[in-house]
């Protein structure tokens, strides 16, 4: 069981950091929402309020797997306001430890310069910010240890593309079959 940090600020797209918390408990892992805030409570992009696990300055990073950004507005850009949280991103890339962003907070990792030469994916509008990416309109984009998405809309593959990661492929189609996902007739 891989232990992963989903961080959250206030501001958040909820339906990305909500699905990934989702879809990786149903494949066993261990899973941690920090807020970023000193608080528990983070209000989401759509005023939904969550009560965190933790708060970001209680996480023993040296015992997580992942780290996981969803995105919004303006979610990403308080995310990306925490020193701490980009210290962490920065340990997480240079010891080859698994990341993963959503929407617009891909362009937290480009603006860390940790996209350099790798595959992303993001929300339209901020691929400028992907600095030396190969931006790619993938709905995931998976290359090595960084893991991309483009929106709410890819908040499912892209939460089981993390479960495959972690739990293996063959969890991450039982999850897919058991929520129904690509199943559904029109």
């Amino acid at each position: 069981m891989a232990k992963v940090c989903v961080c959250l600020a206030d501001g958040f797209e909820e339906v990305e950091g909500l699905t990934v918390v989702d879809i990786l408990r149903r494949a066993d892992q261990d899973v941690c929402m920090a807020s970023v805030h000193g608080r528990l409570s983070v209000e989401g992009a759509h005023g939904i309020k969550v009560e965190a696990d933790c708060t970001i300055e209680r996480v023993d990073f040296s015992q997580m797997d992942m780290l996981v950004l969803p995105g919004g507005m303006p979610g990403t850009k308080n995310l990306g306001a925490c020193s701490l949280l980009t210290g962490q991103l920065s340990n997480f890339y240079k010891e080859g430890k698994m990341i993963g962003a959503i929407c617009a907070a891909p362009s937290i990792l480009g603006d860390l310069g940790l996209l350099e030469g790798k595959r992303a994916a993001c929300y339209p509008g901020f691929e400028n910010r992907l600095r030396g990416a190969s931006v790619t309109t993938e709905r995931v984009a998976v290359d090595g240890n960084i893991i991309t998405s483009r929106g709410v809309g890819t908040a499912i593959p892209f939460a089981l593309a993390l479960a495959g990661m972690l739990a293996g492929e063959e969890k991450a189609q039982e999850i897919k079959e058991s929520i129904i996902y690509g199943h559904v007739k029109e």
